[in-house]
């Protein structure tokens, strides 16, 4: 790769760290063709082809970021690793079979004579199973509410910040990649805990909120409600640069997924989120709004903890539940209420924790 291009993807790290992808977009055409005006990234339609040398260089480009930034930002600090919590229930295992290999952190409660819930926890960006139980504190809710959580760990191998390839189209697709392999997970522990089909469930940060999307889209059989933190909707991105643009907010010209009713879904998002635009969380409630004629919604505004939040609950005709969005006044990206010991939380309420098990719980 030529000095100049390197040049331009240094600058356009530095511009991704401040969240200005139209300006690191610009910043490295520019660079591919020495300068020059081009349109504004959130009109995909109108992205010229890069053709012989240039597109070779393009593809450069775009491995760099790939290896350096995958579709979110690294955090600037985080804190170390500690003891895995709640040992000895909290266990590693695999999952290895014809169709799909997968390590993941299982804890199992202390009480299993009840009646048994699944929660898969698919943890964010540069996050790991152990970082995610710790920051989400959700084996505390385990033992309290009868649920076996399962944390799959998504390796350095399939994404160099450790994300979920919600932004790939190898990934989008019910029977193909990670959701099939997360979906055979669900089936396994199912089948081995003895749990009924409606409480499996399954619950993301950031790209594991999108890839939680994904499943509730994919596979509504199987997951009967899903809890999407910080997350975007499903096809929201077909690549890596598409996935930039999508976290800034641009919501025009997505492809629309399934039209059936879905798994029901808790959204939490924070309106100050500076690196995946609240307008995602916006369009996930509204996607279901509009697949459920003859639904109407309730607003409240709630407070804890000294921190305002908005409630709409969208009910069905029966008066079930079908969708909660909490959006959360001054929240950032980062699971709400969550330990100060893992990465991405924001300790303030609400617990979004406590949330989603309330919603996946209720009749």
């Amino acid at each position: 790769m030529t000095s100049r291009i390197q040049d331009a993807v240094n600058d356009a790290m530095a511009r991704l760290k401040t969240s200005d992808v139209a300006g690191a977009t610009t910043a490295i055409r520019n660079a591919l063709i020495g300068g020059g005006s081009f349109p504004s990234p959130t009109h995909r339609s109108a992205t010229p082809n890069f053709g012989g040398q240039a597109g070779r260089r393009l593809g450069d480009v775009l491995n760099v970021l790939k290896a350096r930034r995958t579709a979110f930002p690294t955090p600037t600090s985080r804190p170390s690793a500690g003891p895995s919590p709640d040992e000895p229930r909290f266990t590693s295992r695999s999952l290895n079979s014809a169709t799909a290999s997968l390590n993941y952190k299982l804890y199992v409660p202390d009480d299993r004579d009840r009646e048994l819930s699944l929660v898969l926890m698919l943890h964010g960006c540069t996050q790991d199973p152990d970082d995610f139980a710790r920051g989400t504190r959700m084996n505390r809710l385990a033992d309290e509410f009868g649920l076996v959580v399962a944390y799959p760990h998504q390796p350095r191998s399939a994404n160099a910040q450790g994300c979920w390839n919600w932004f790939d189209r190898r990934h989008q697709s019910a029977g193909f990649g990670e959701p099939a392999k997360l979906a055979a997970l669900a089936r396994a522990l199912s089948a081995e805990f003895g749990i009924a089909p409606e409480r499996i469930f399954a619950a993301g940060l950031s790209a594991g909120a999108a890839m939680a999307d994904i499943l509730a889209e994919t596979y509504p059989e199987l997951f009967s409600k899903v809890g999407l933190h910080s997350g975007l909707p499903h096809l929201a991105a077909h690549d890596v640069m598409s996935a930039f643009t999508a976290m800034k907010g641009d919501v025009g010209e997505r492809r629309q997924g399934a039209s059936g009713p879905g798994s029901s879904k808790i959204i939490i998002h924070g309106t100050a989120d500076p690196t995946v635009h609240r307008s995602n969380g916006d369009e996930i409630f509204e996607r279901m709004h509009s697949r459920h004629p003859g639904s109407s919604i309730i607003l409240t505004d709630d407070s804890t903890a000294g921190r305002k939040a908005s409630r709409q609950v969208l009910i069905g005709p029966s008066g079930k539940a079908l969708a909660e969005y909490l959006l959360i006044d001054g929240g950032g990206h980062a699971w709400s209420g969550g330990d100060r010991t893992g990465s991405y939380t924001e300790p303030g309420g609400p617990d979004a924790s406590r949330e989603m098990v309330t919603f996946f719980l209720r009749a």
